[in-house]
């Protein structure tokens, strides 16, 4: 065997696999003596692996050796290469694929330089080094101008330090897509809430609303700020009220304020749940 590639038995996955996935990618080859597509495809991940130099380790199993070990992983033909990282599987391939589509294959799995610094610089930021977070991810985006990921992650280092504008103009630079996925829509939610506005005292907006209910603007407001010190039911409850007096208010900034909250707690939140009830009957 190479360097940089071992042969496994069951009792050796979850260290050889599961926690080397941790620090690098693996990728495991399940495979069997009587195989001829395995035997094509051997050499070329031995050759890989080799020329790759340590960037990811190959693990070769024998599925006939440890038939309970490819069934726990869904391995219905072979050859069957399954990577690993983070302790996950993360992409696979079944067949033996030529050279040059299986090194495409690894190079999806090896984070880029960009990628790496990204990922330095979040560990940074979760040691309590927000500024030096973000010195490195704009450093990893001049490297990768496209990659949204460093992106998201300035976005969500600058609304920790209150600089919501900042953060809002690079949520603008975002890729159609990307906007869509679920943490771009919980960063669009905290950009919701980012700026505190005028600075009202909220005892005047409250006491705004116990003089004139219909005063939808000092209902609204109250709302954010209610919100921004994490007080959520009395925020949608002004918010339900809102919707119900007068639903194109604000360009229907009840309801779109209220959907902002909802991402923000989550849809499994008991407080989401039942005021999106409230919100179908108020809307209906």
């Amino acid at each position: 065997m190479i360097a940089h590639a071992v042969e496994l038995s069951e009792g050796q996955f979850q260290a050889g696999v599961i926690e080397e996935s941790e620090k690098r990618p693996v990728l495991v080859d399940f495979w069997a003596p009587w195989c001829a597509p395995c035997r094509a495809l051997t050499p070329v991940l031995e050759k890989l692996a080799e020329e790759f130099a340590g960037q990811f380790l190959l693990a070769k199993v024998n599925s006939d050796e440890y038939q309970a070990l490819a069934g726990q992983y869904g391995v219905r033909g072979i050859p069957n290469v399954k990577a690993f990282y983070g302790g996950k599987i993360v992409d696979e391939f079944t067949g033996a694929l030529p050279e040059g589509q299986v090194r495409e294959f690894i190079h999806r799995l090896i984070p880029s330089e960009g990628e790496k610094q990204r990922q330095a610089a979040m560990d940074i930021f979760a040691a309590g080094e927000p500024e030096r977070a973000l010195a490195l991810l704009e450093a990893a985006q001049m490297l990768e101008a496209d990659n949204d990921h460093i992106r998201l992650d300035r976005i969500e280092v600058l609304l920790s330090q209150r600089r919501a504008a900042e953060a809002a103009e690079l949520f603008d630079e975002l890729a159609p897509l990307t906007r869509m996925e679920d943490r771009a829509q919980h960063l669009q939610a905290e950009l919701t809430f980012a700026d505190p506005g005028d600075g009202e005292d909220p005892a005047e907006l409250e006491s705004r609303v116990a003089d004139n209910p219909g005063d939808l603007d000092a209902r609204l407001r109250l709302a954010r700020h209610y919100v921004n010190t994490n007080q959520y039911e009395p925020a949608l409850q002004q918010l339900l009220e809102v919707i119900r007096a007068d639903r194109s208010f604000g360009d229907d900034a009840g309801r779109k304020t209220m959907l902002a909250v909802f991402e923000l707690l989550g849809s499994g939140h008991e407080l989401t749940r039942r005021y999106r009830r409230l919100l179908a009957t108020a809307l209906n």
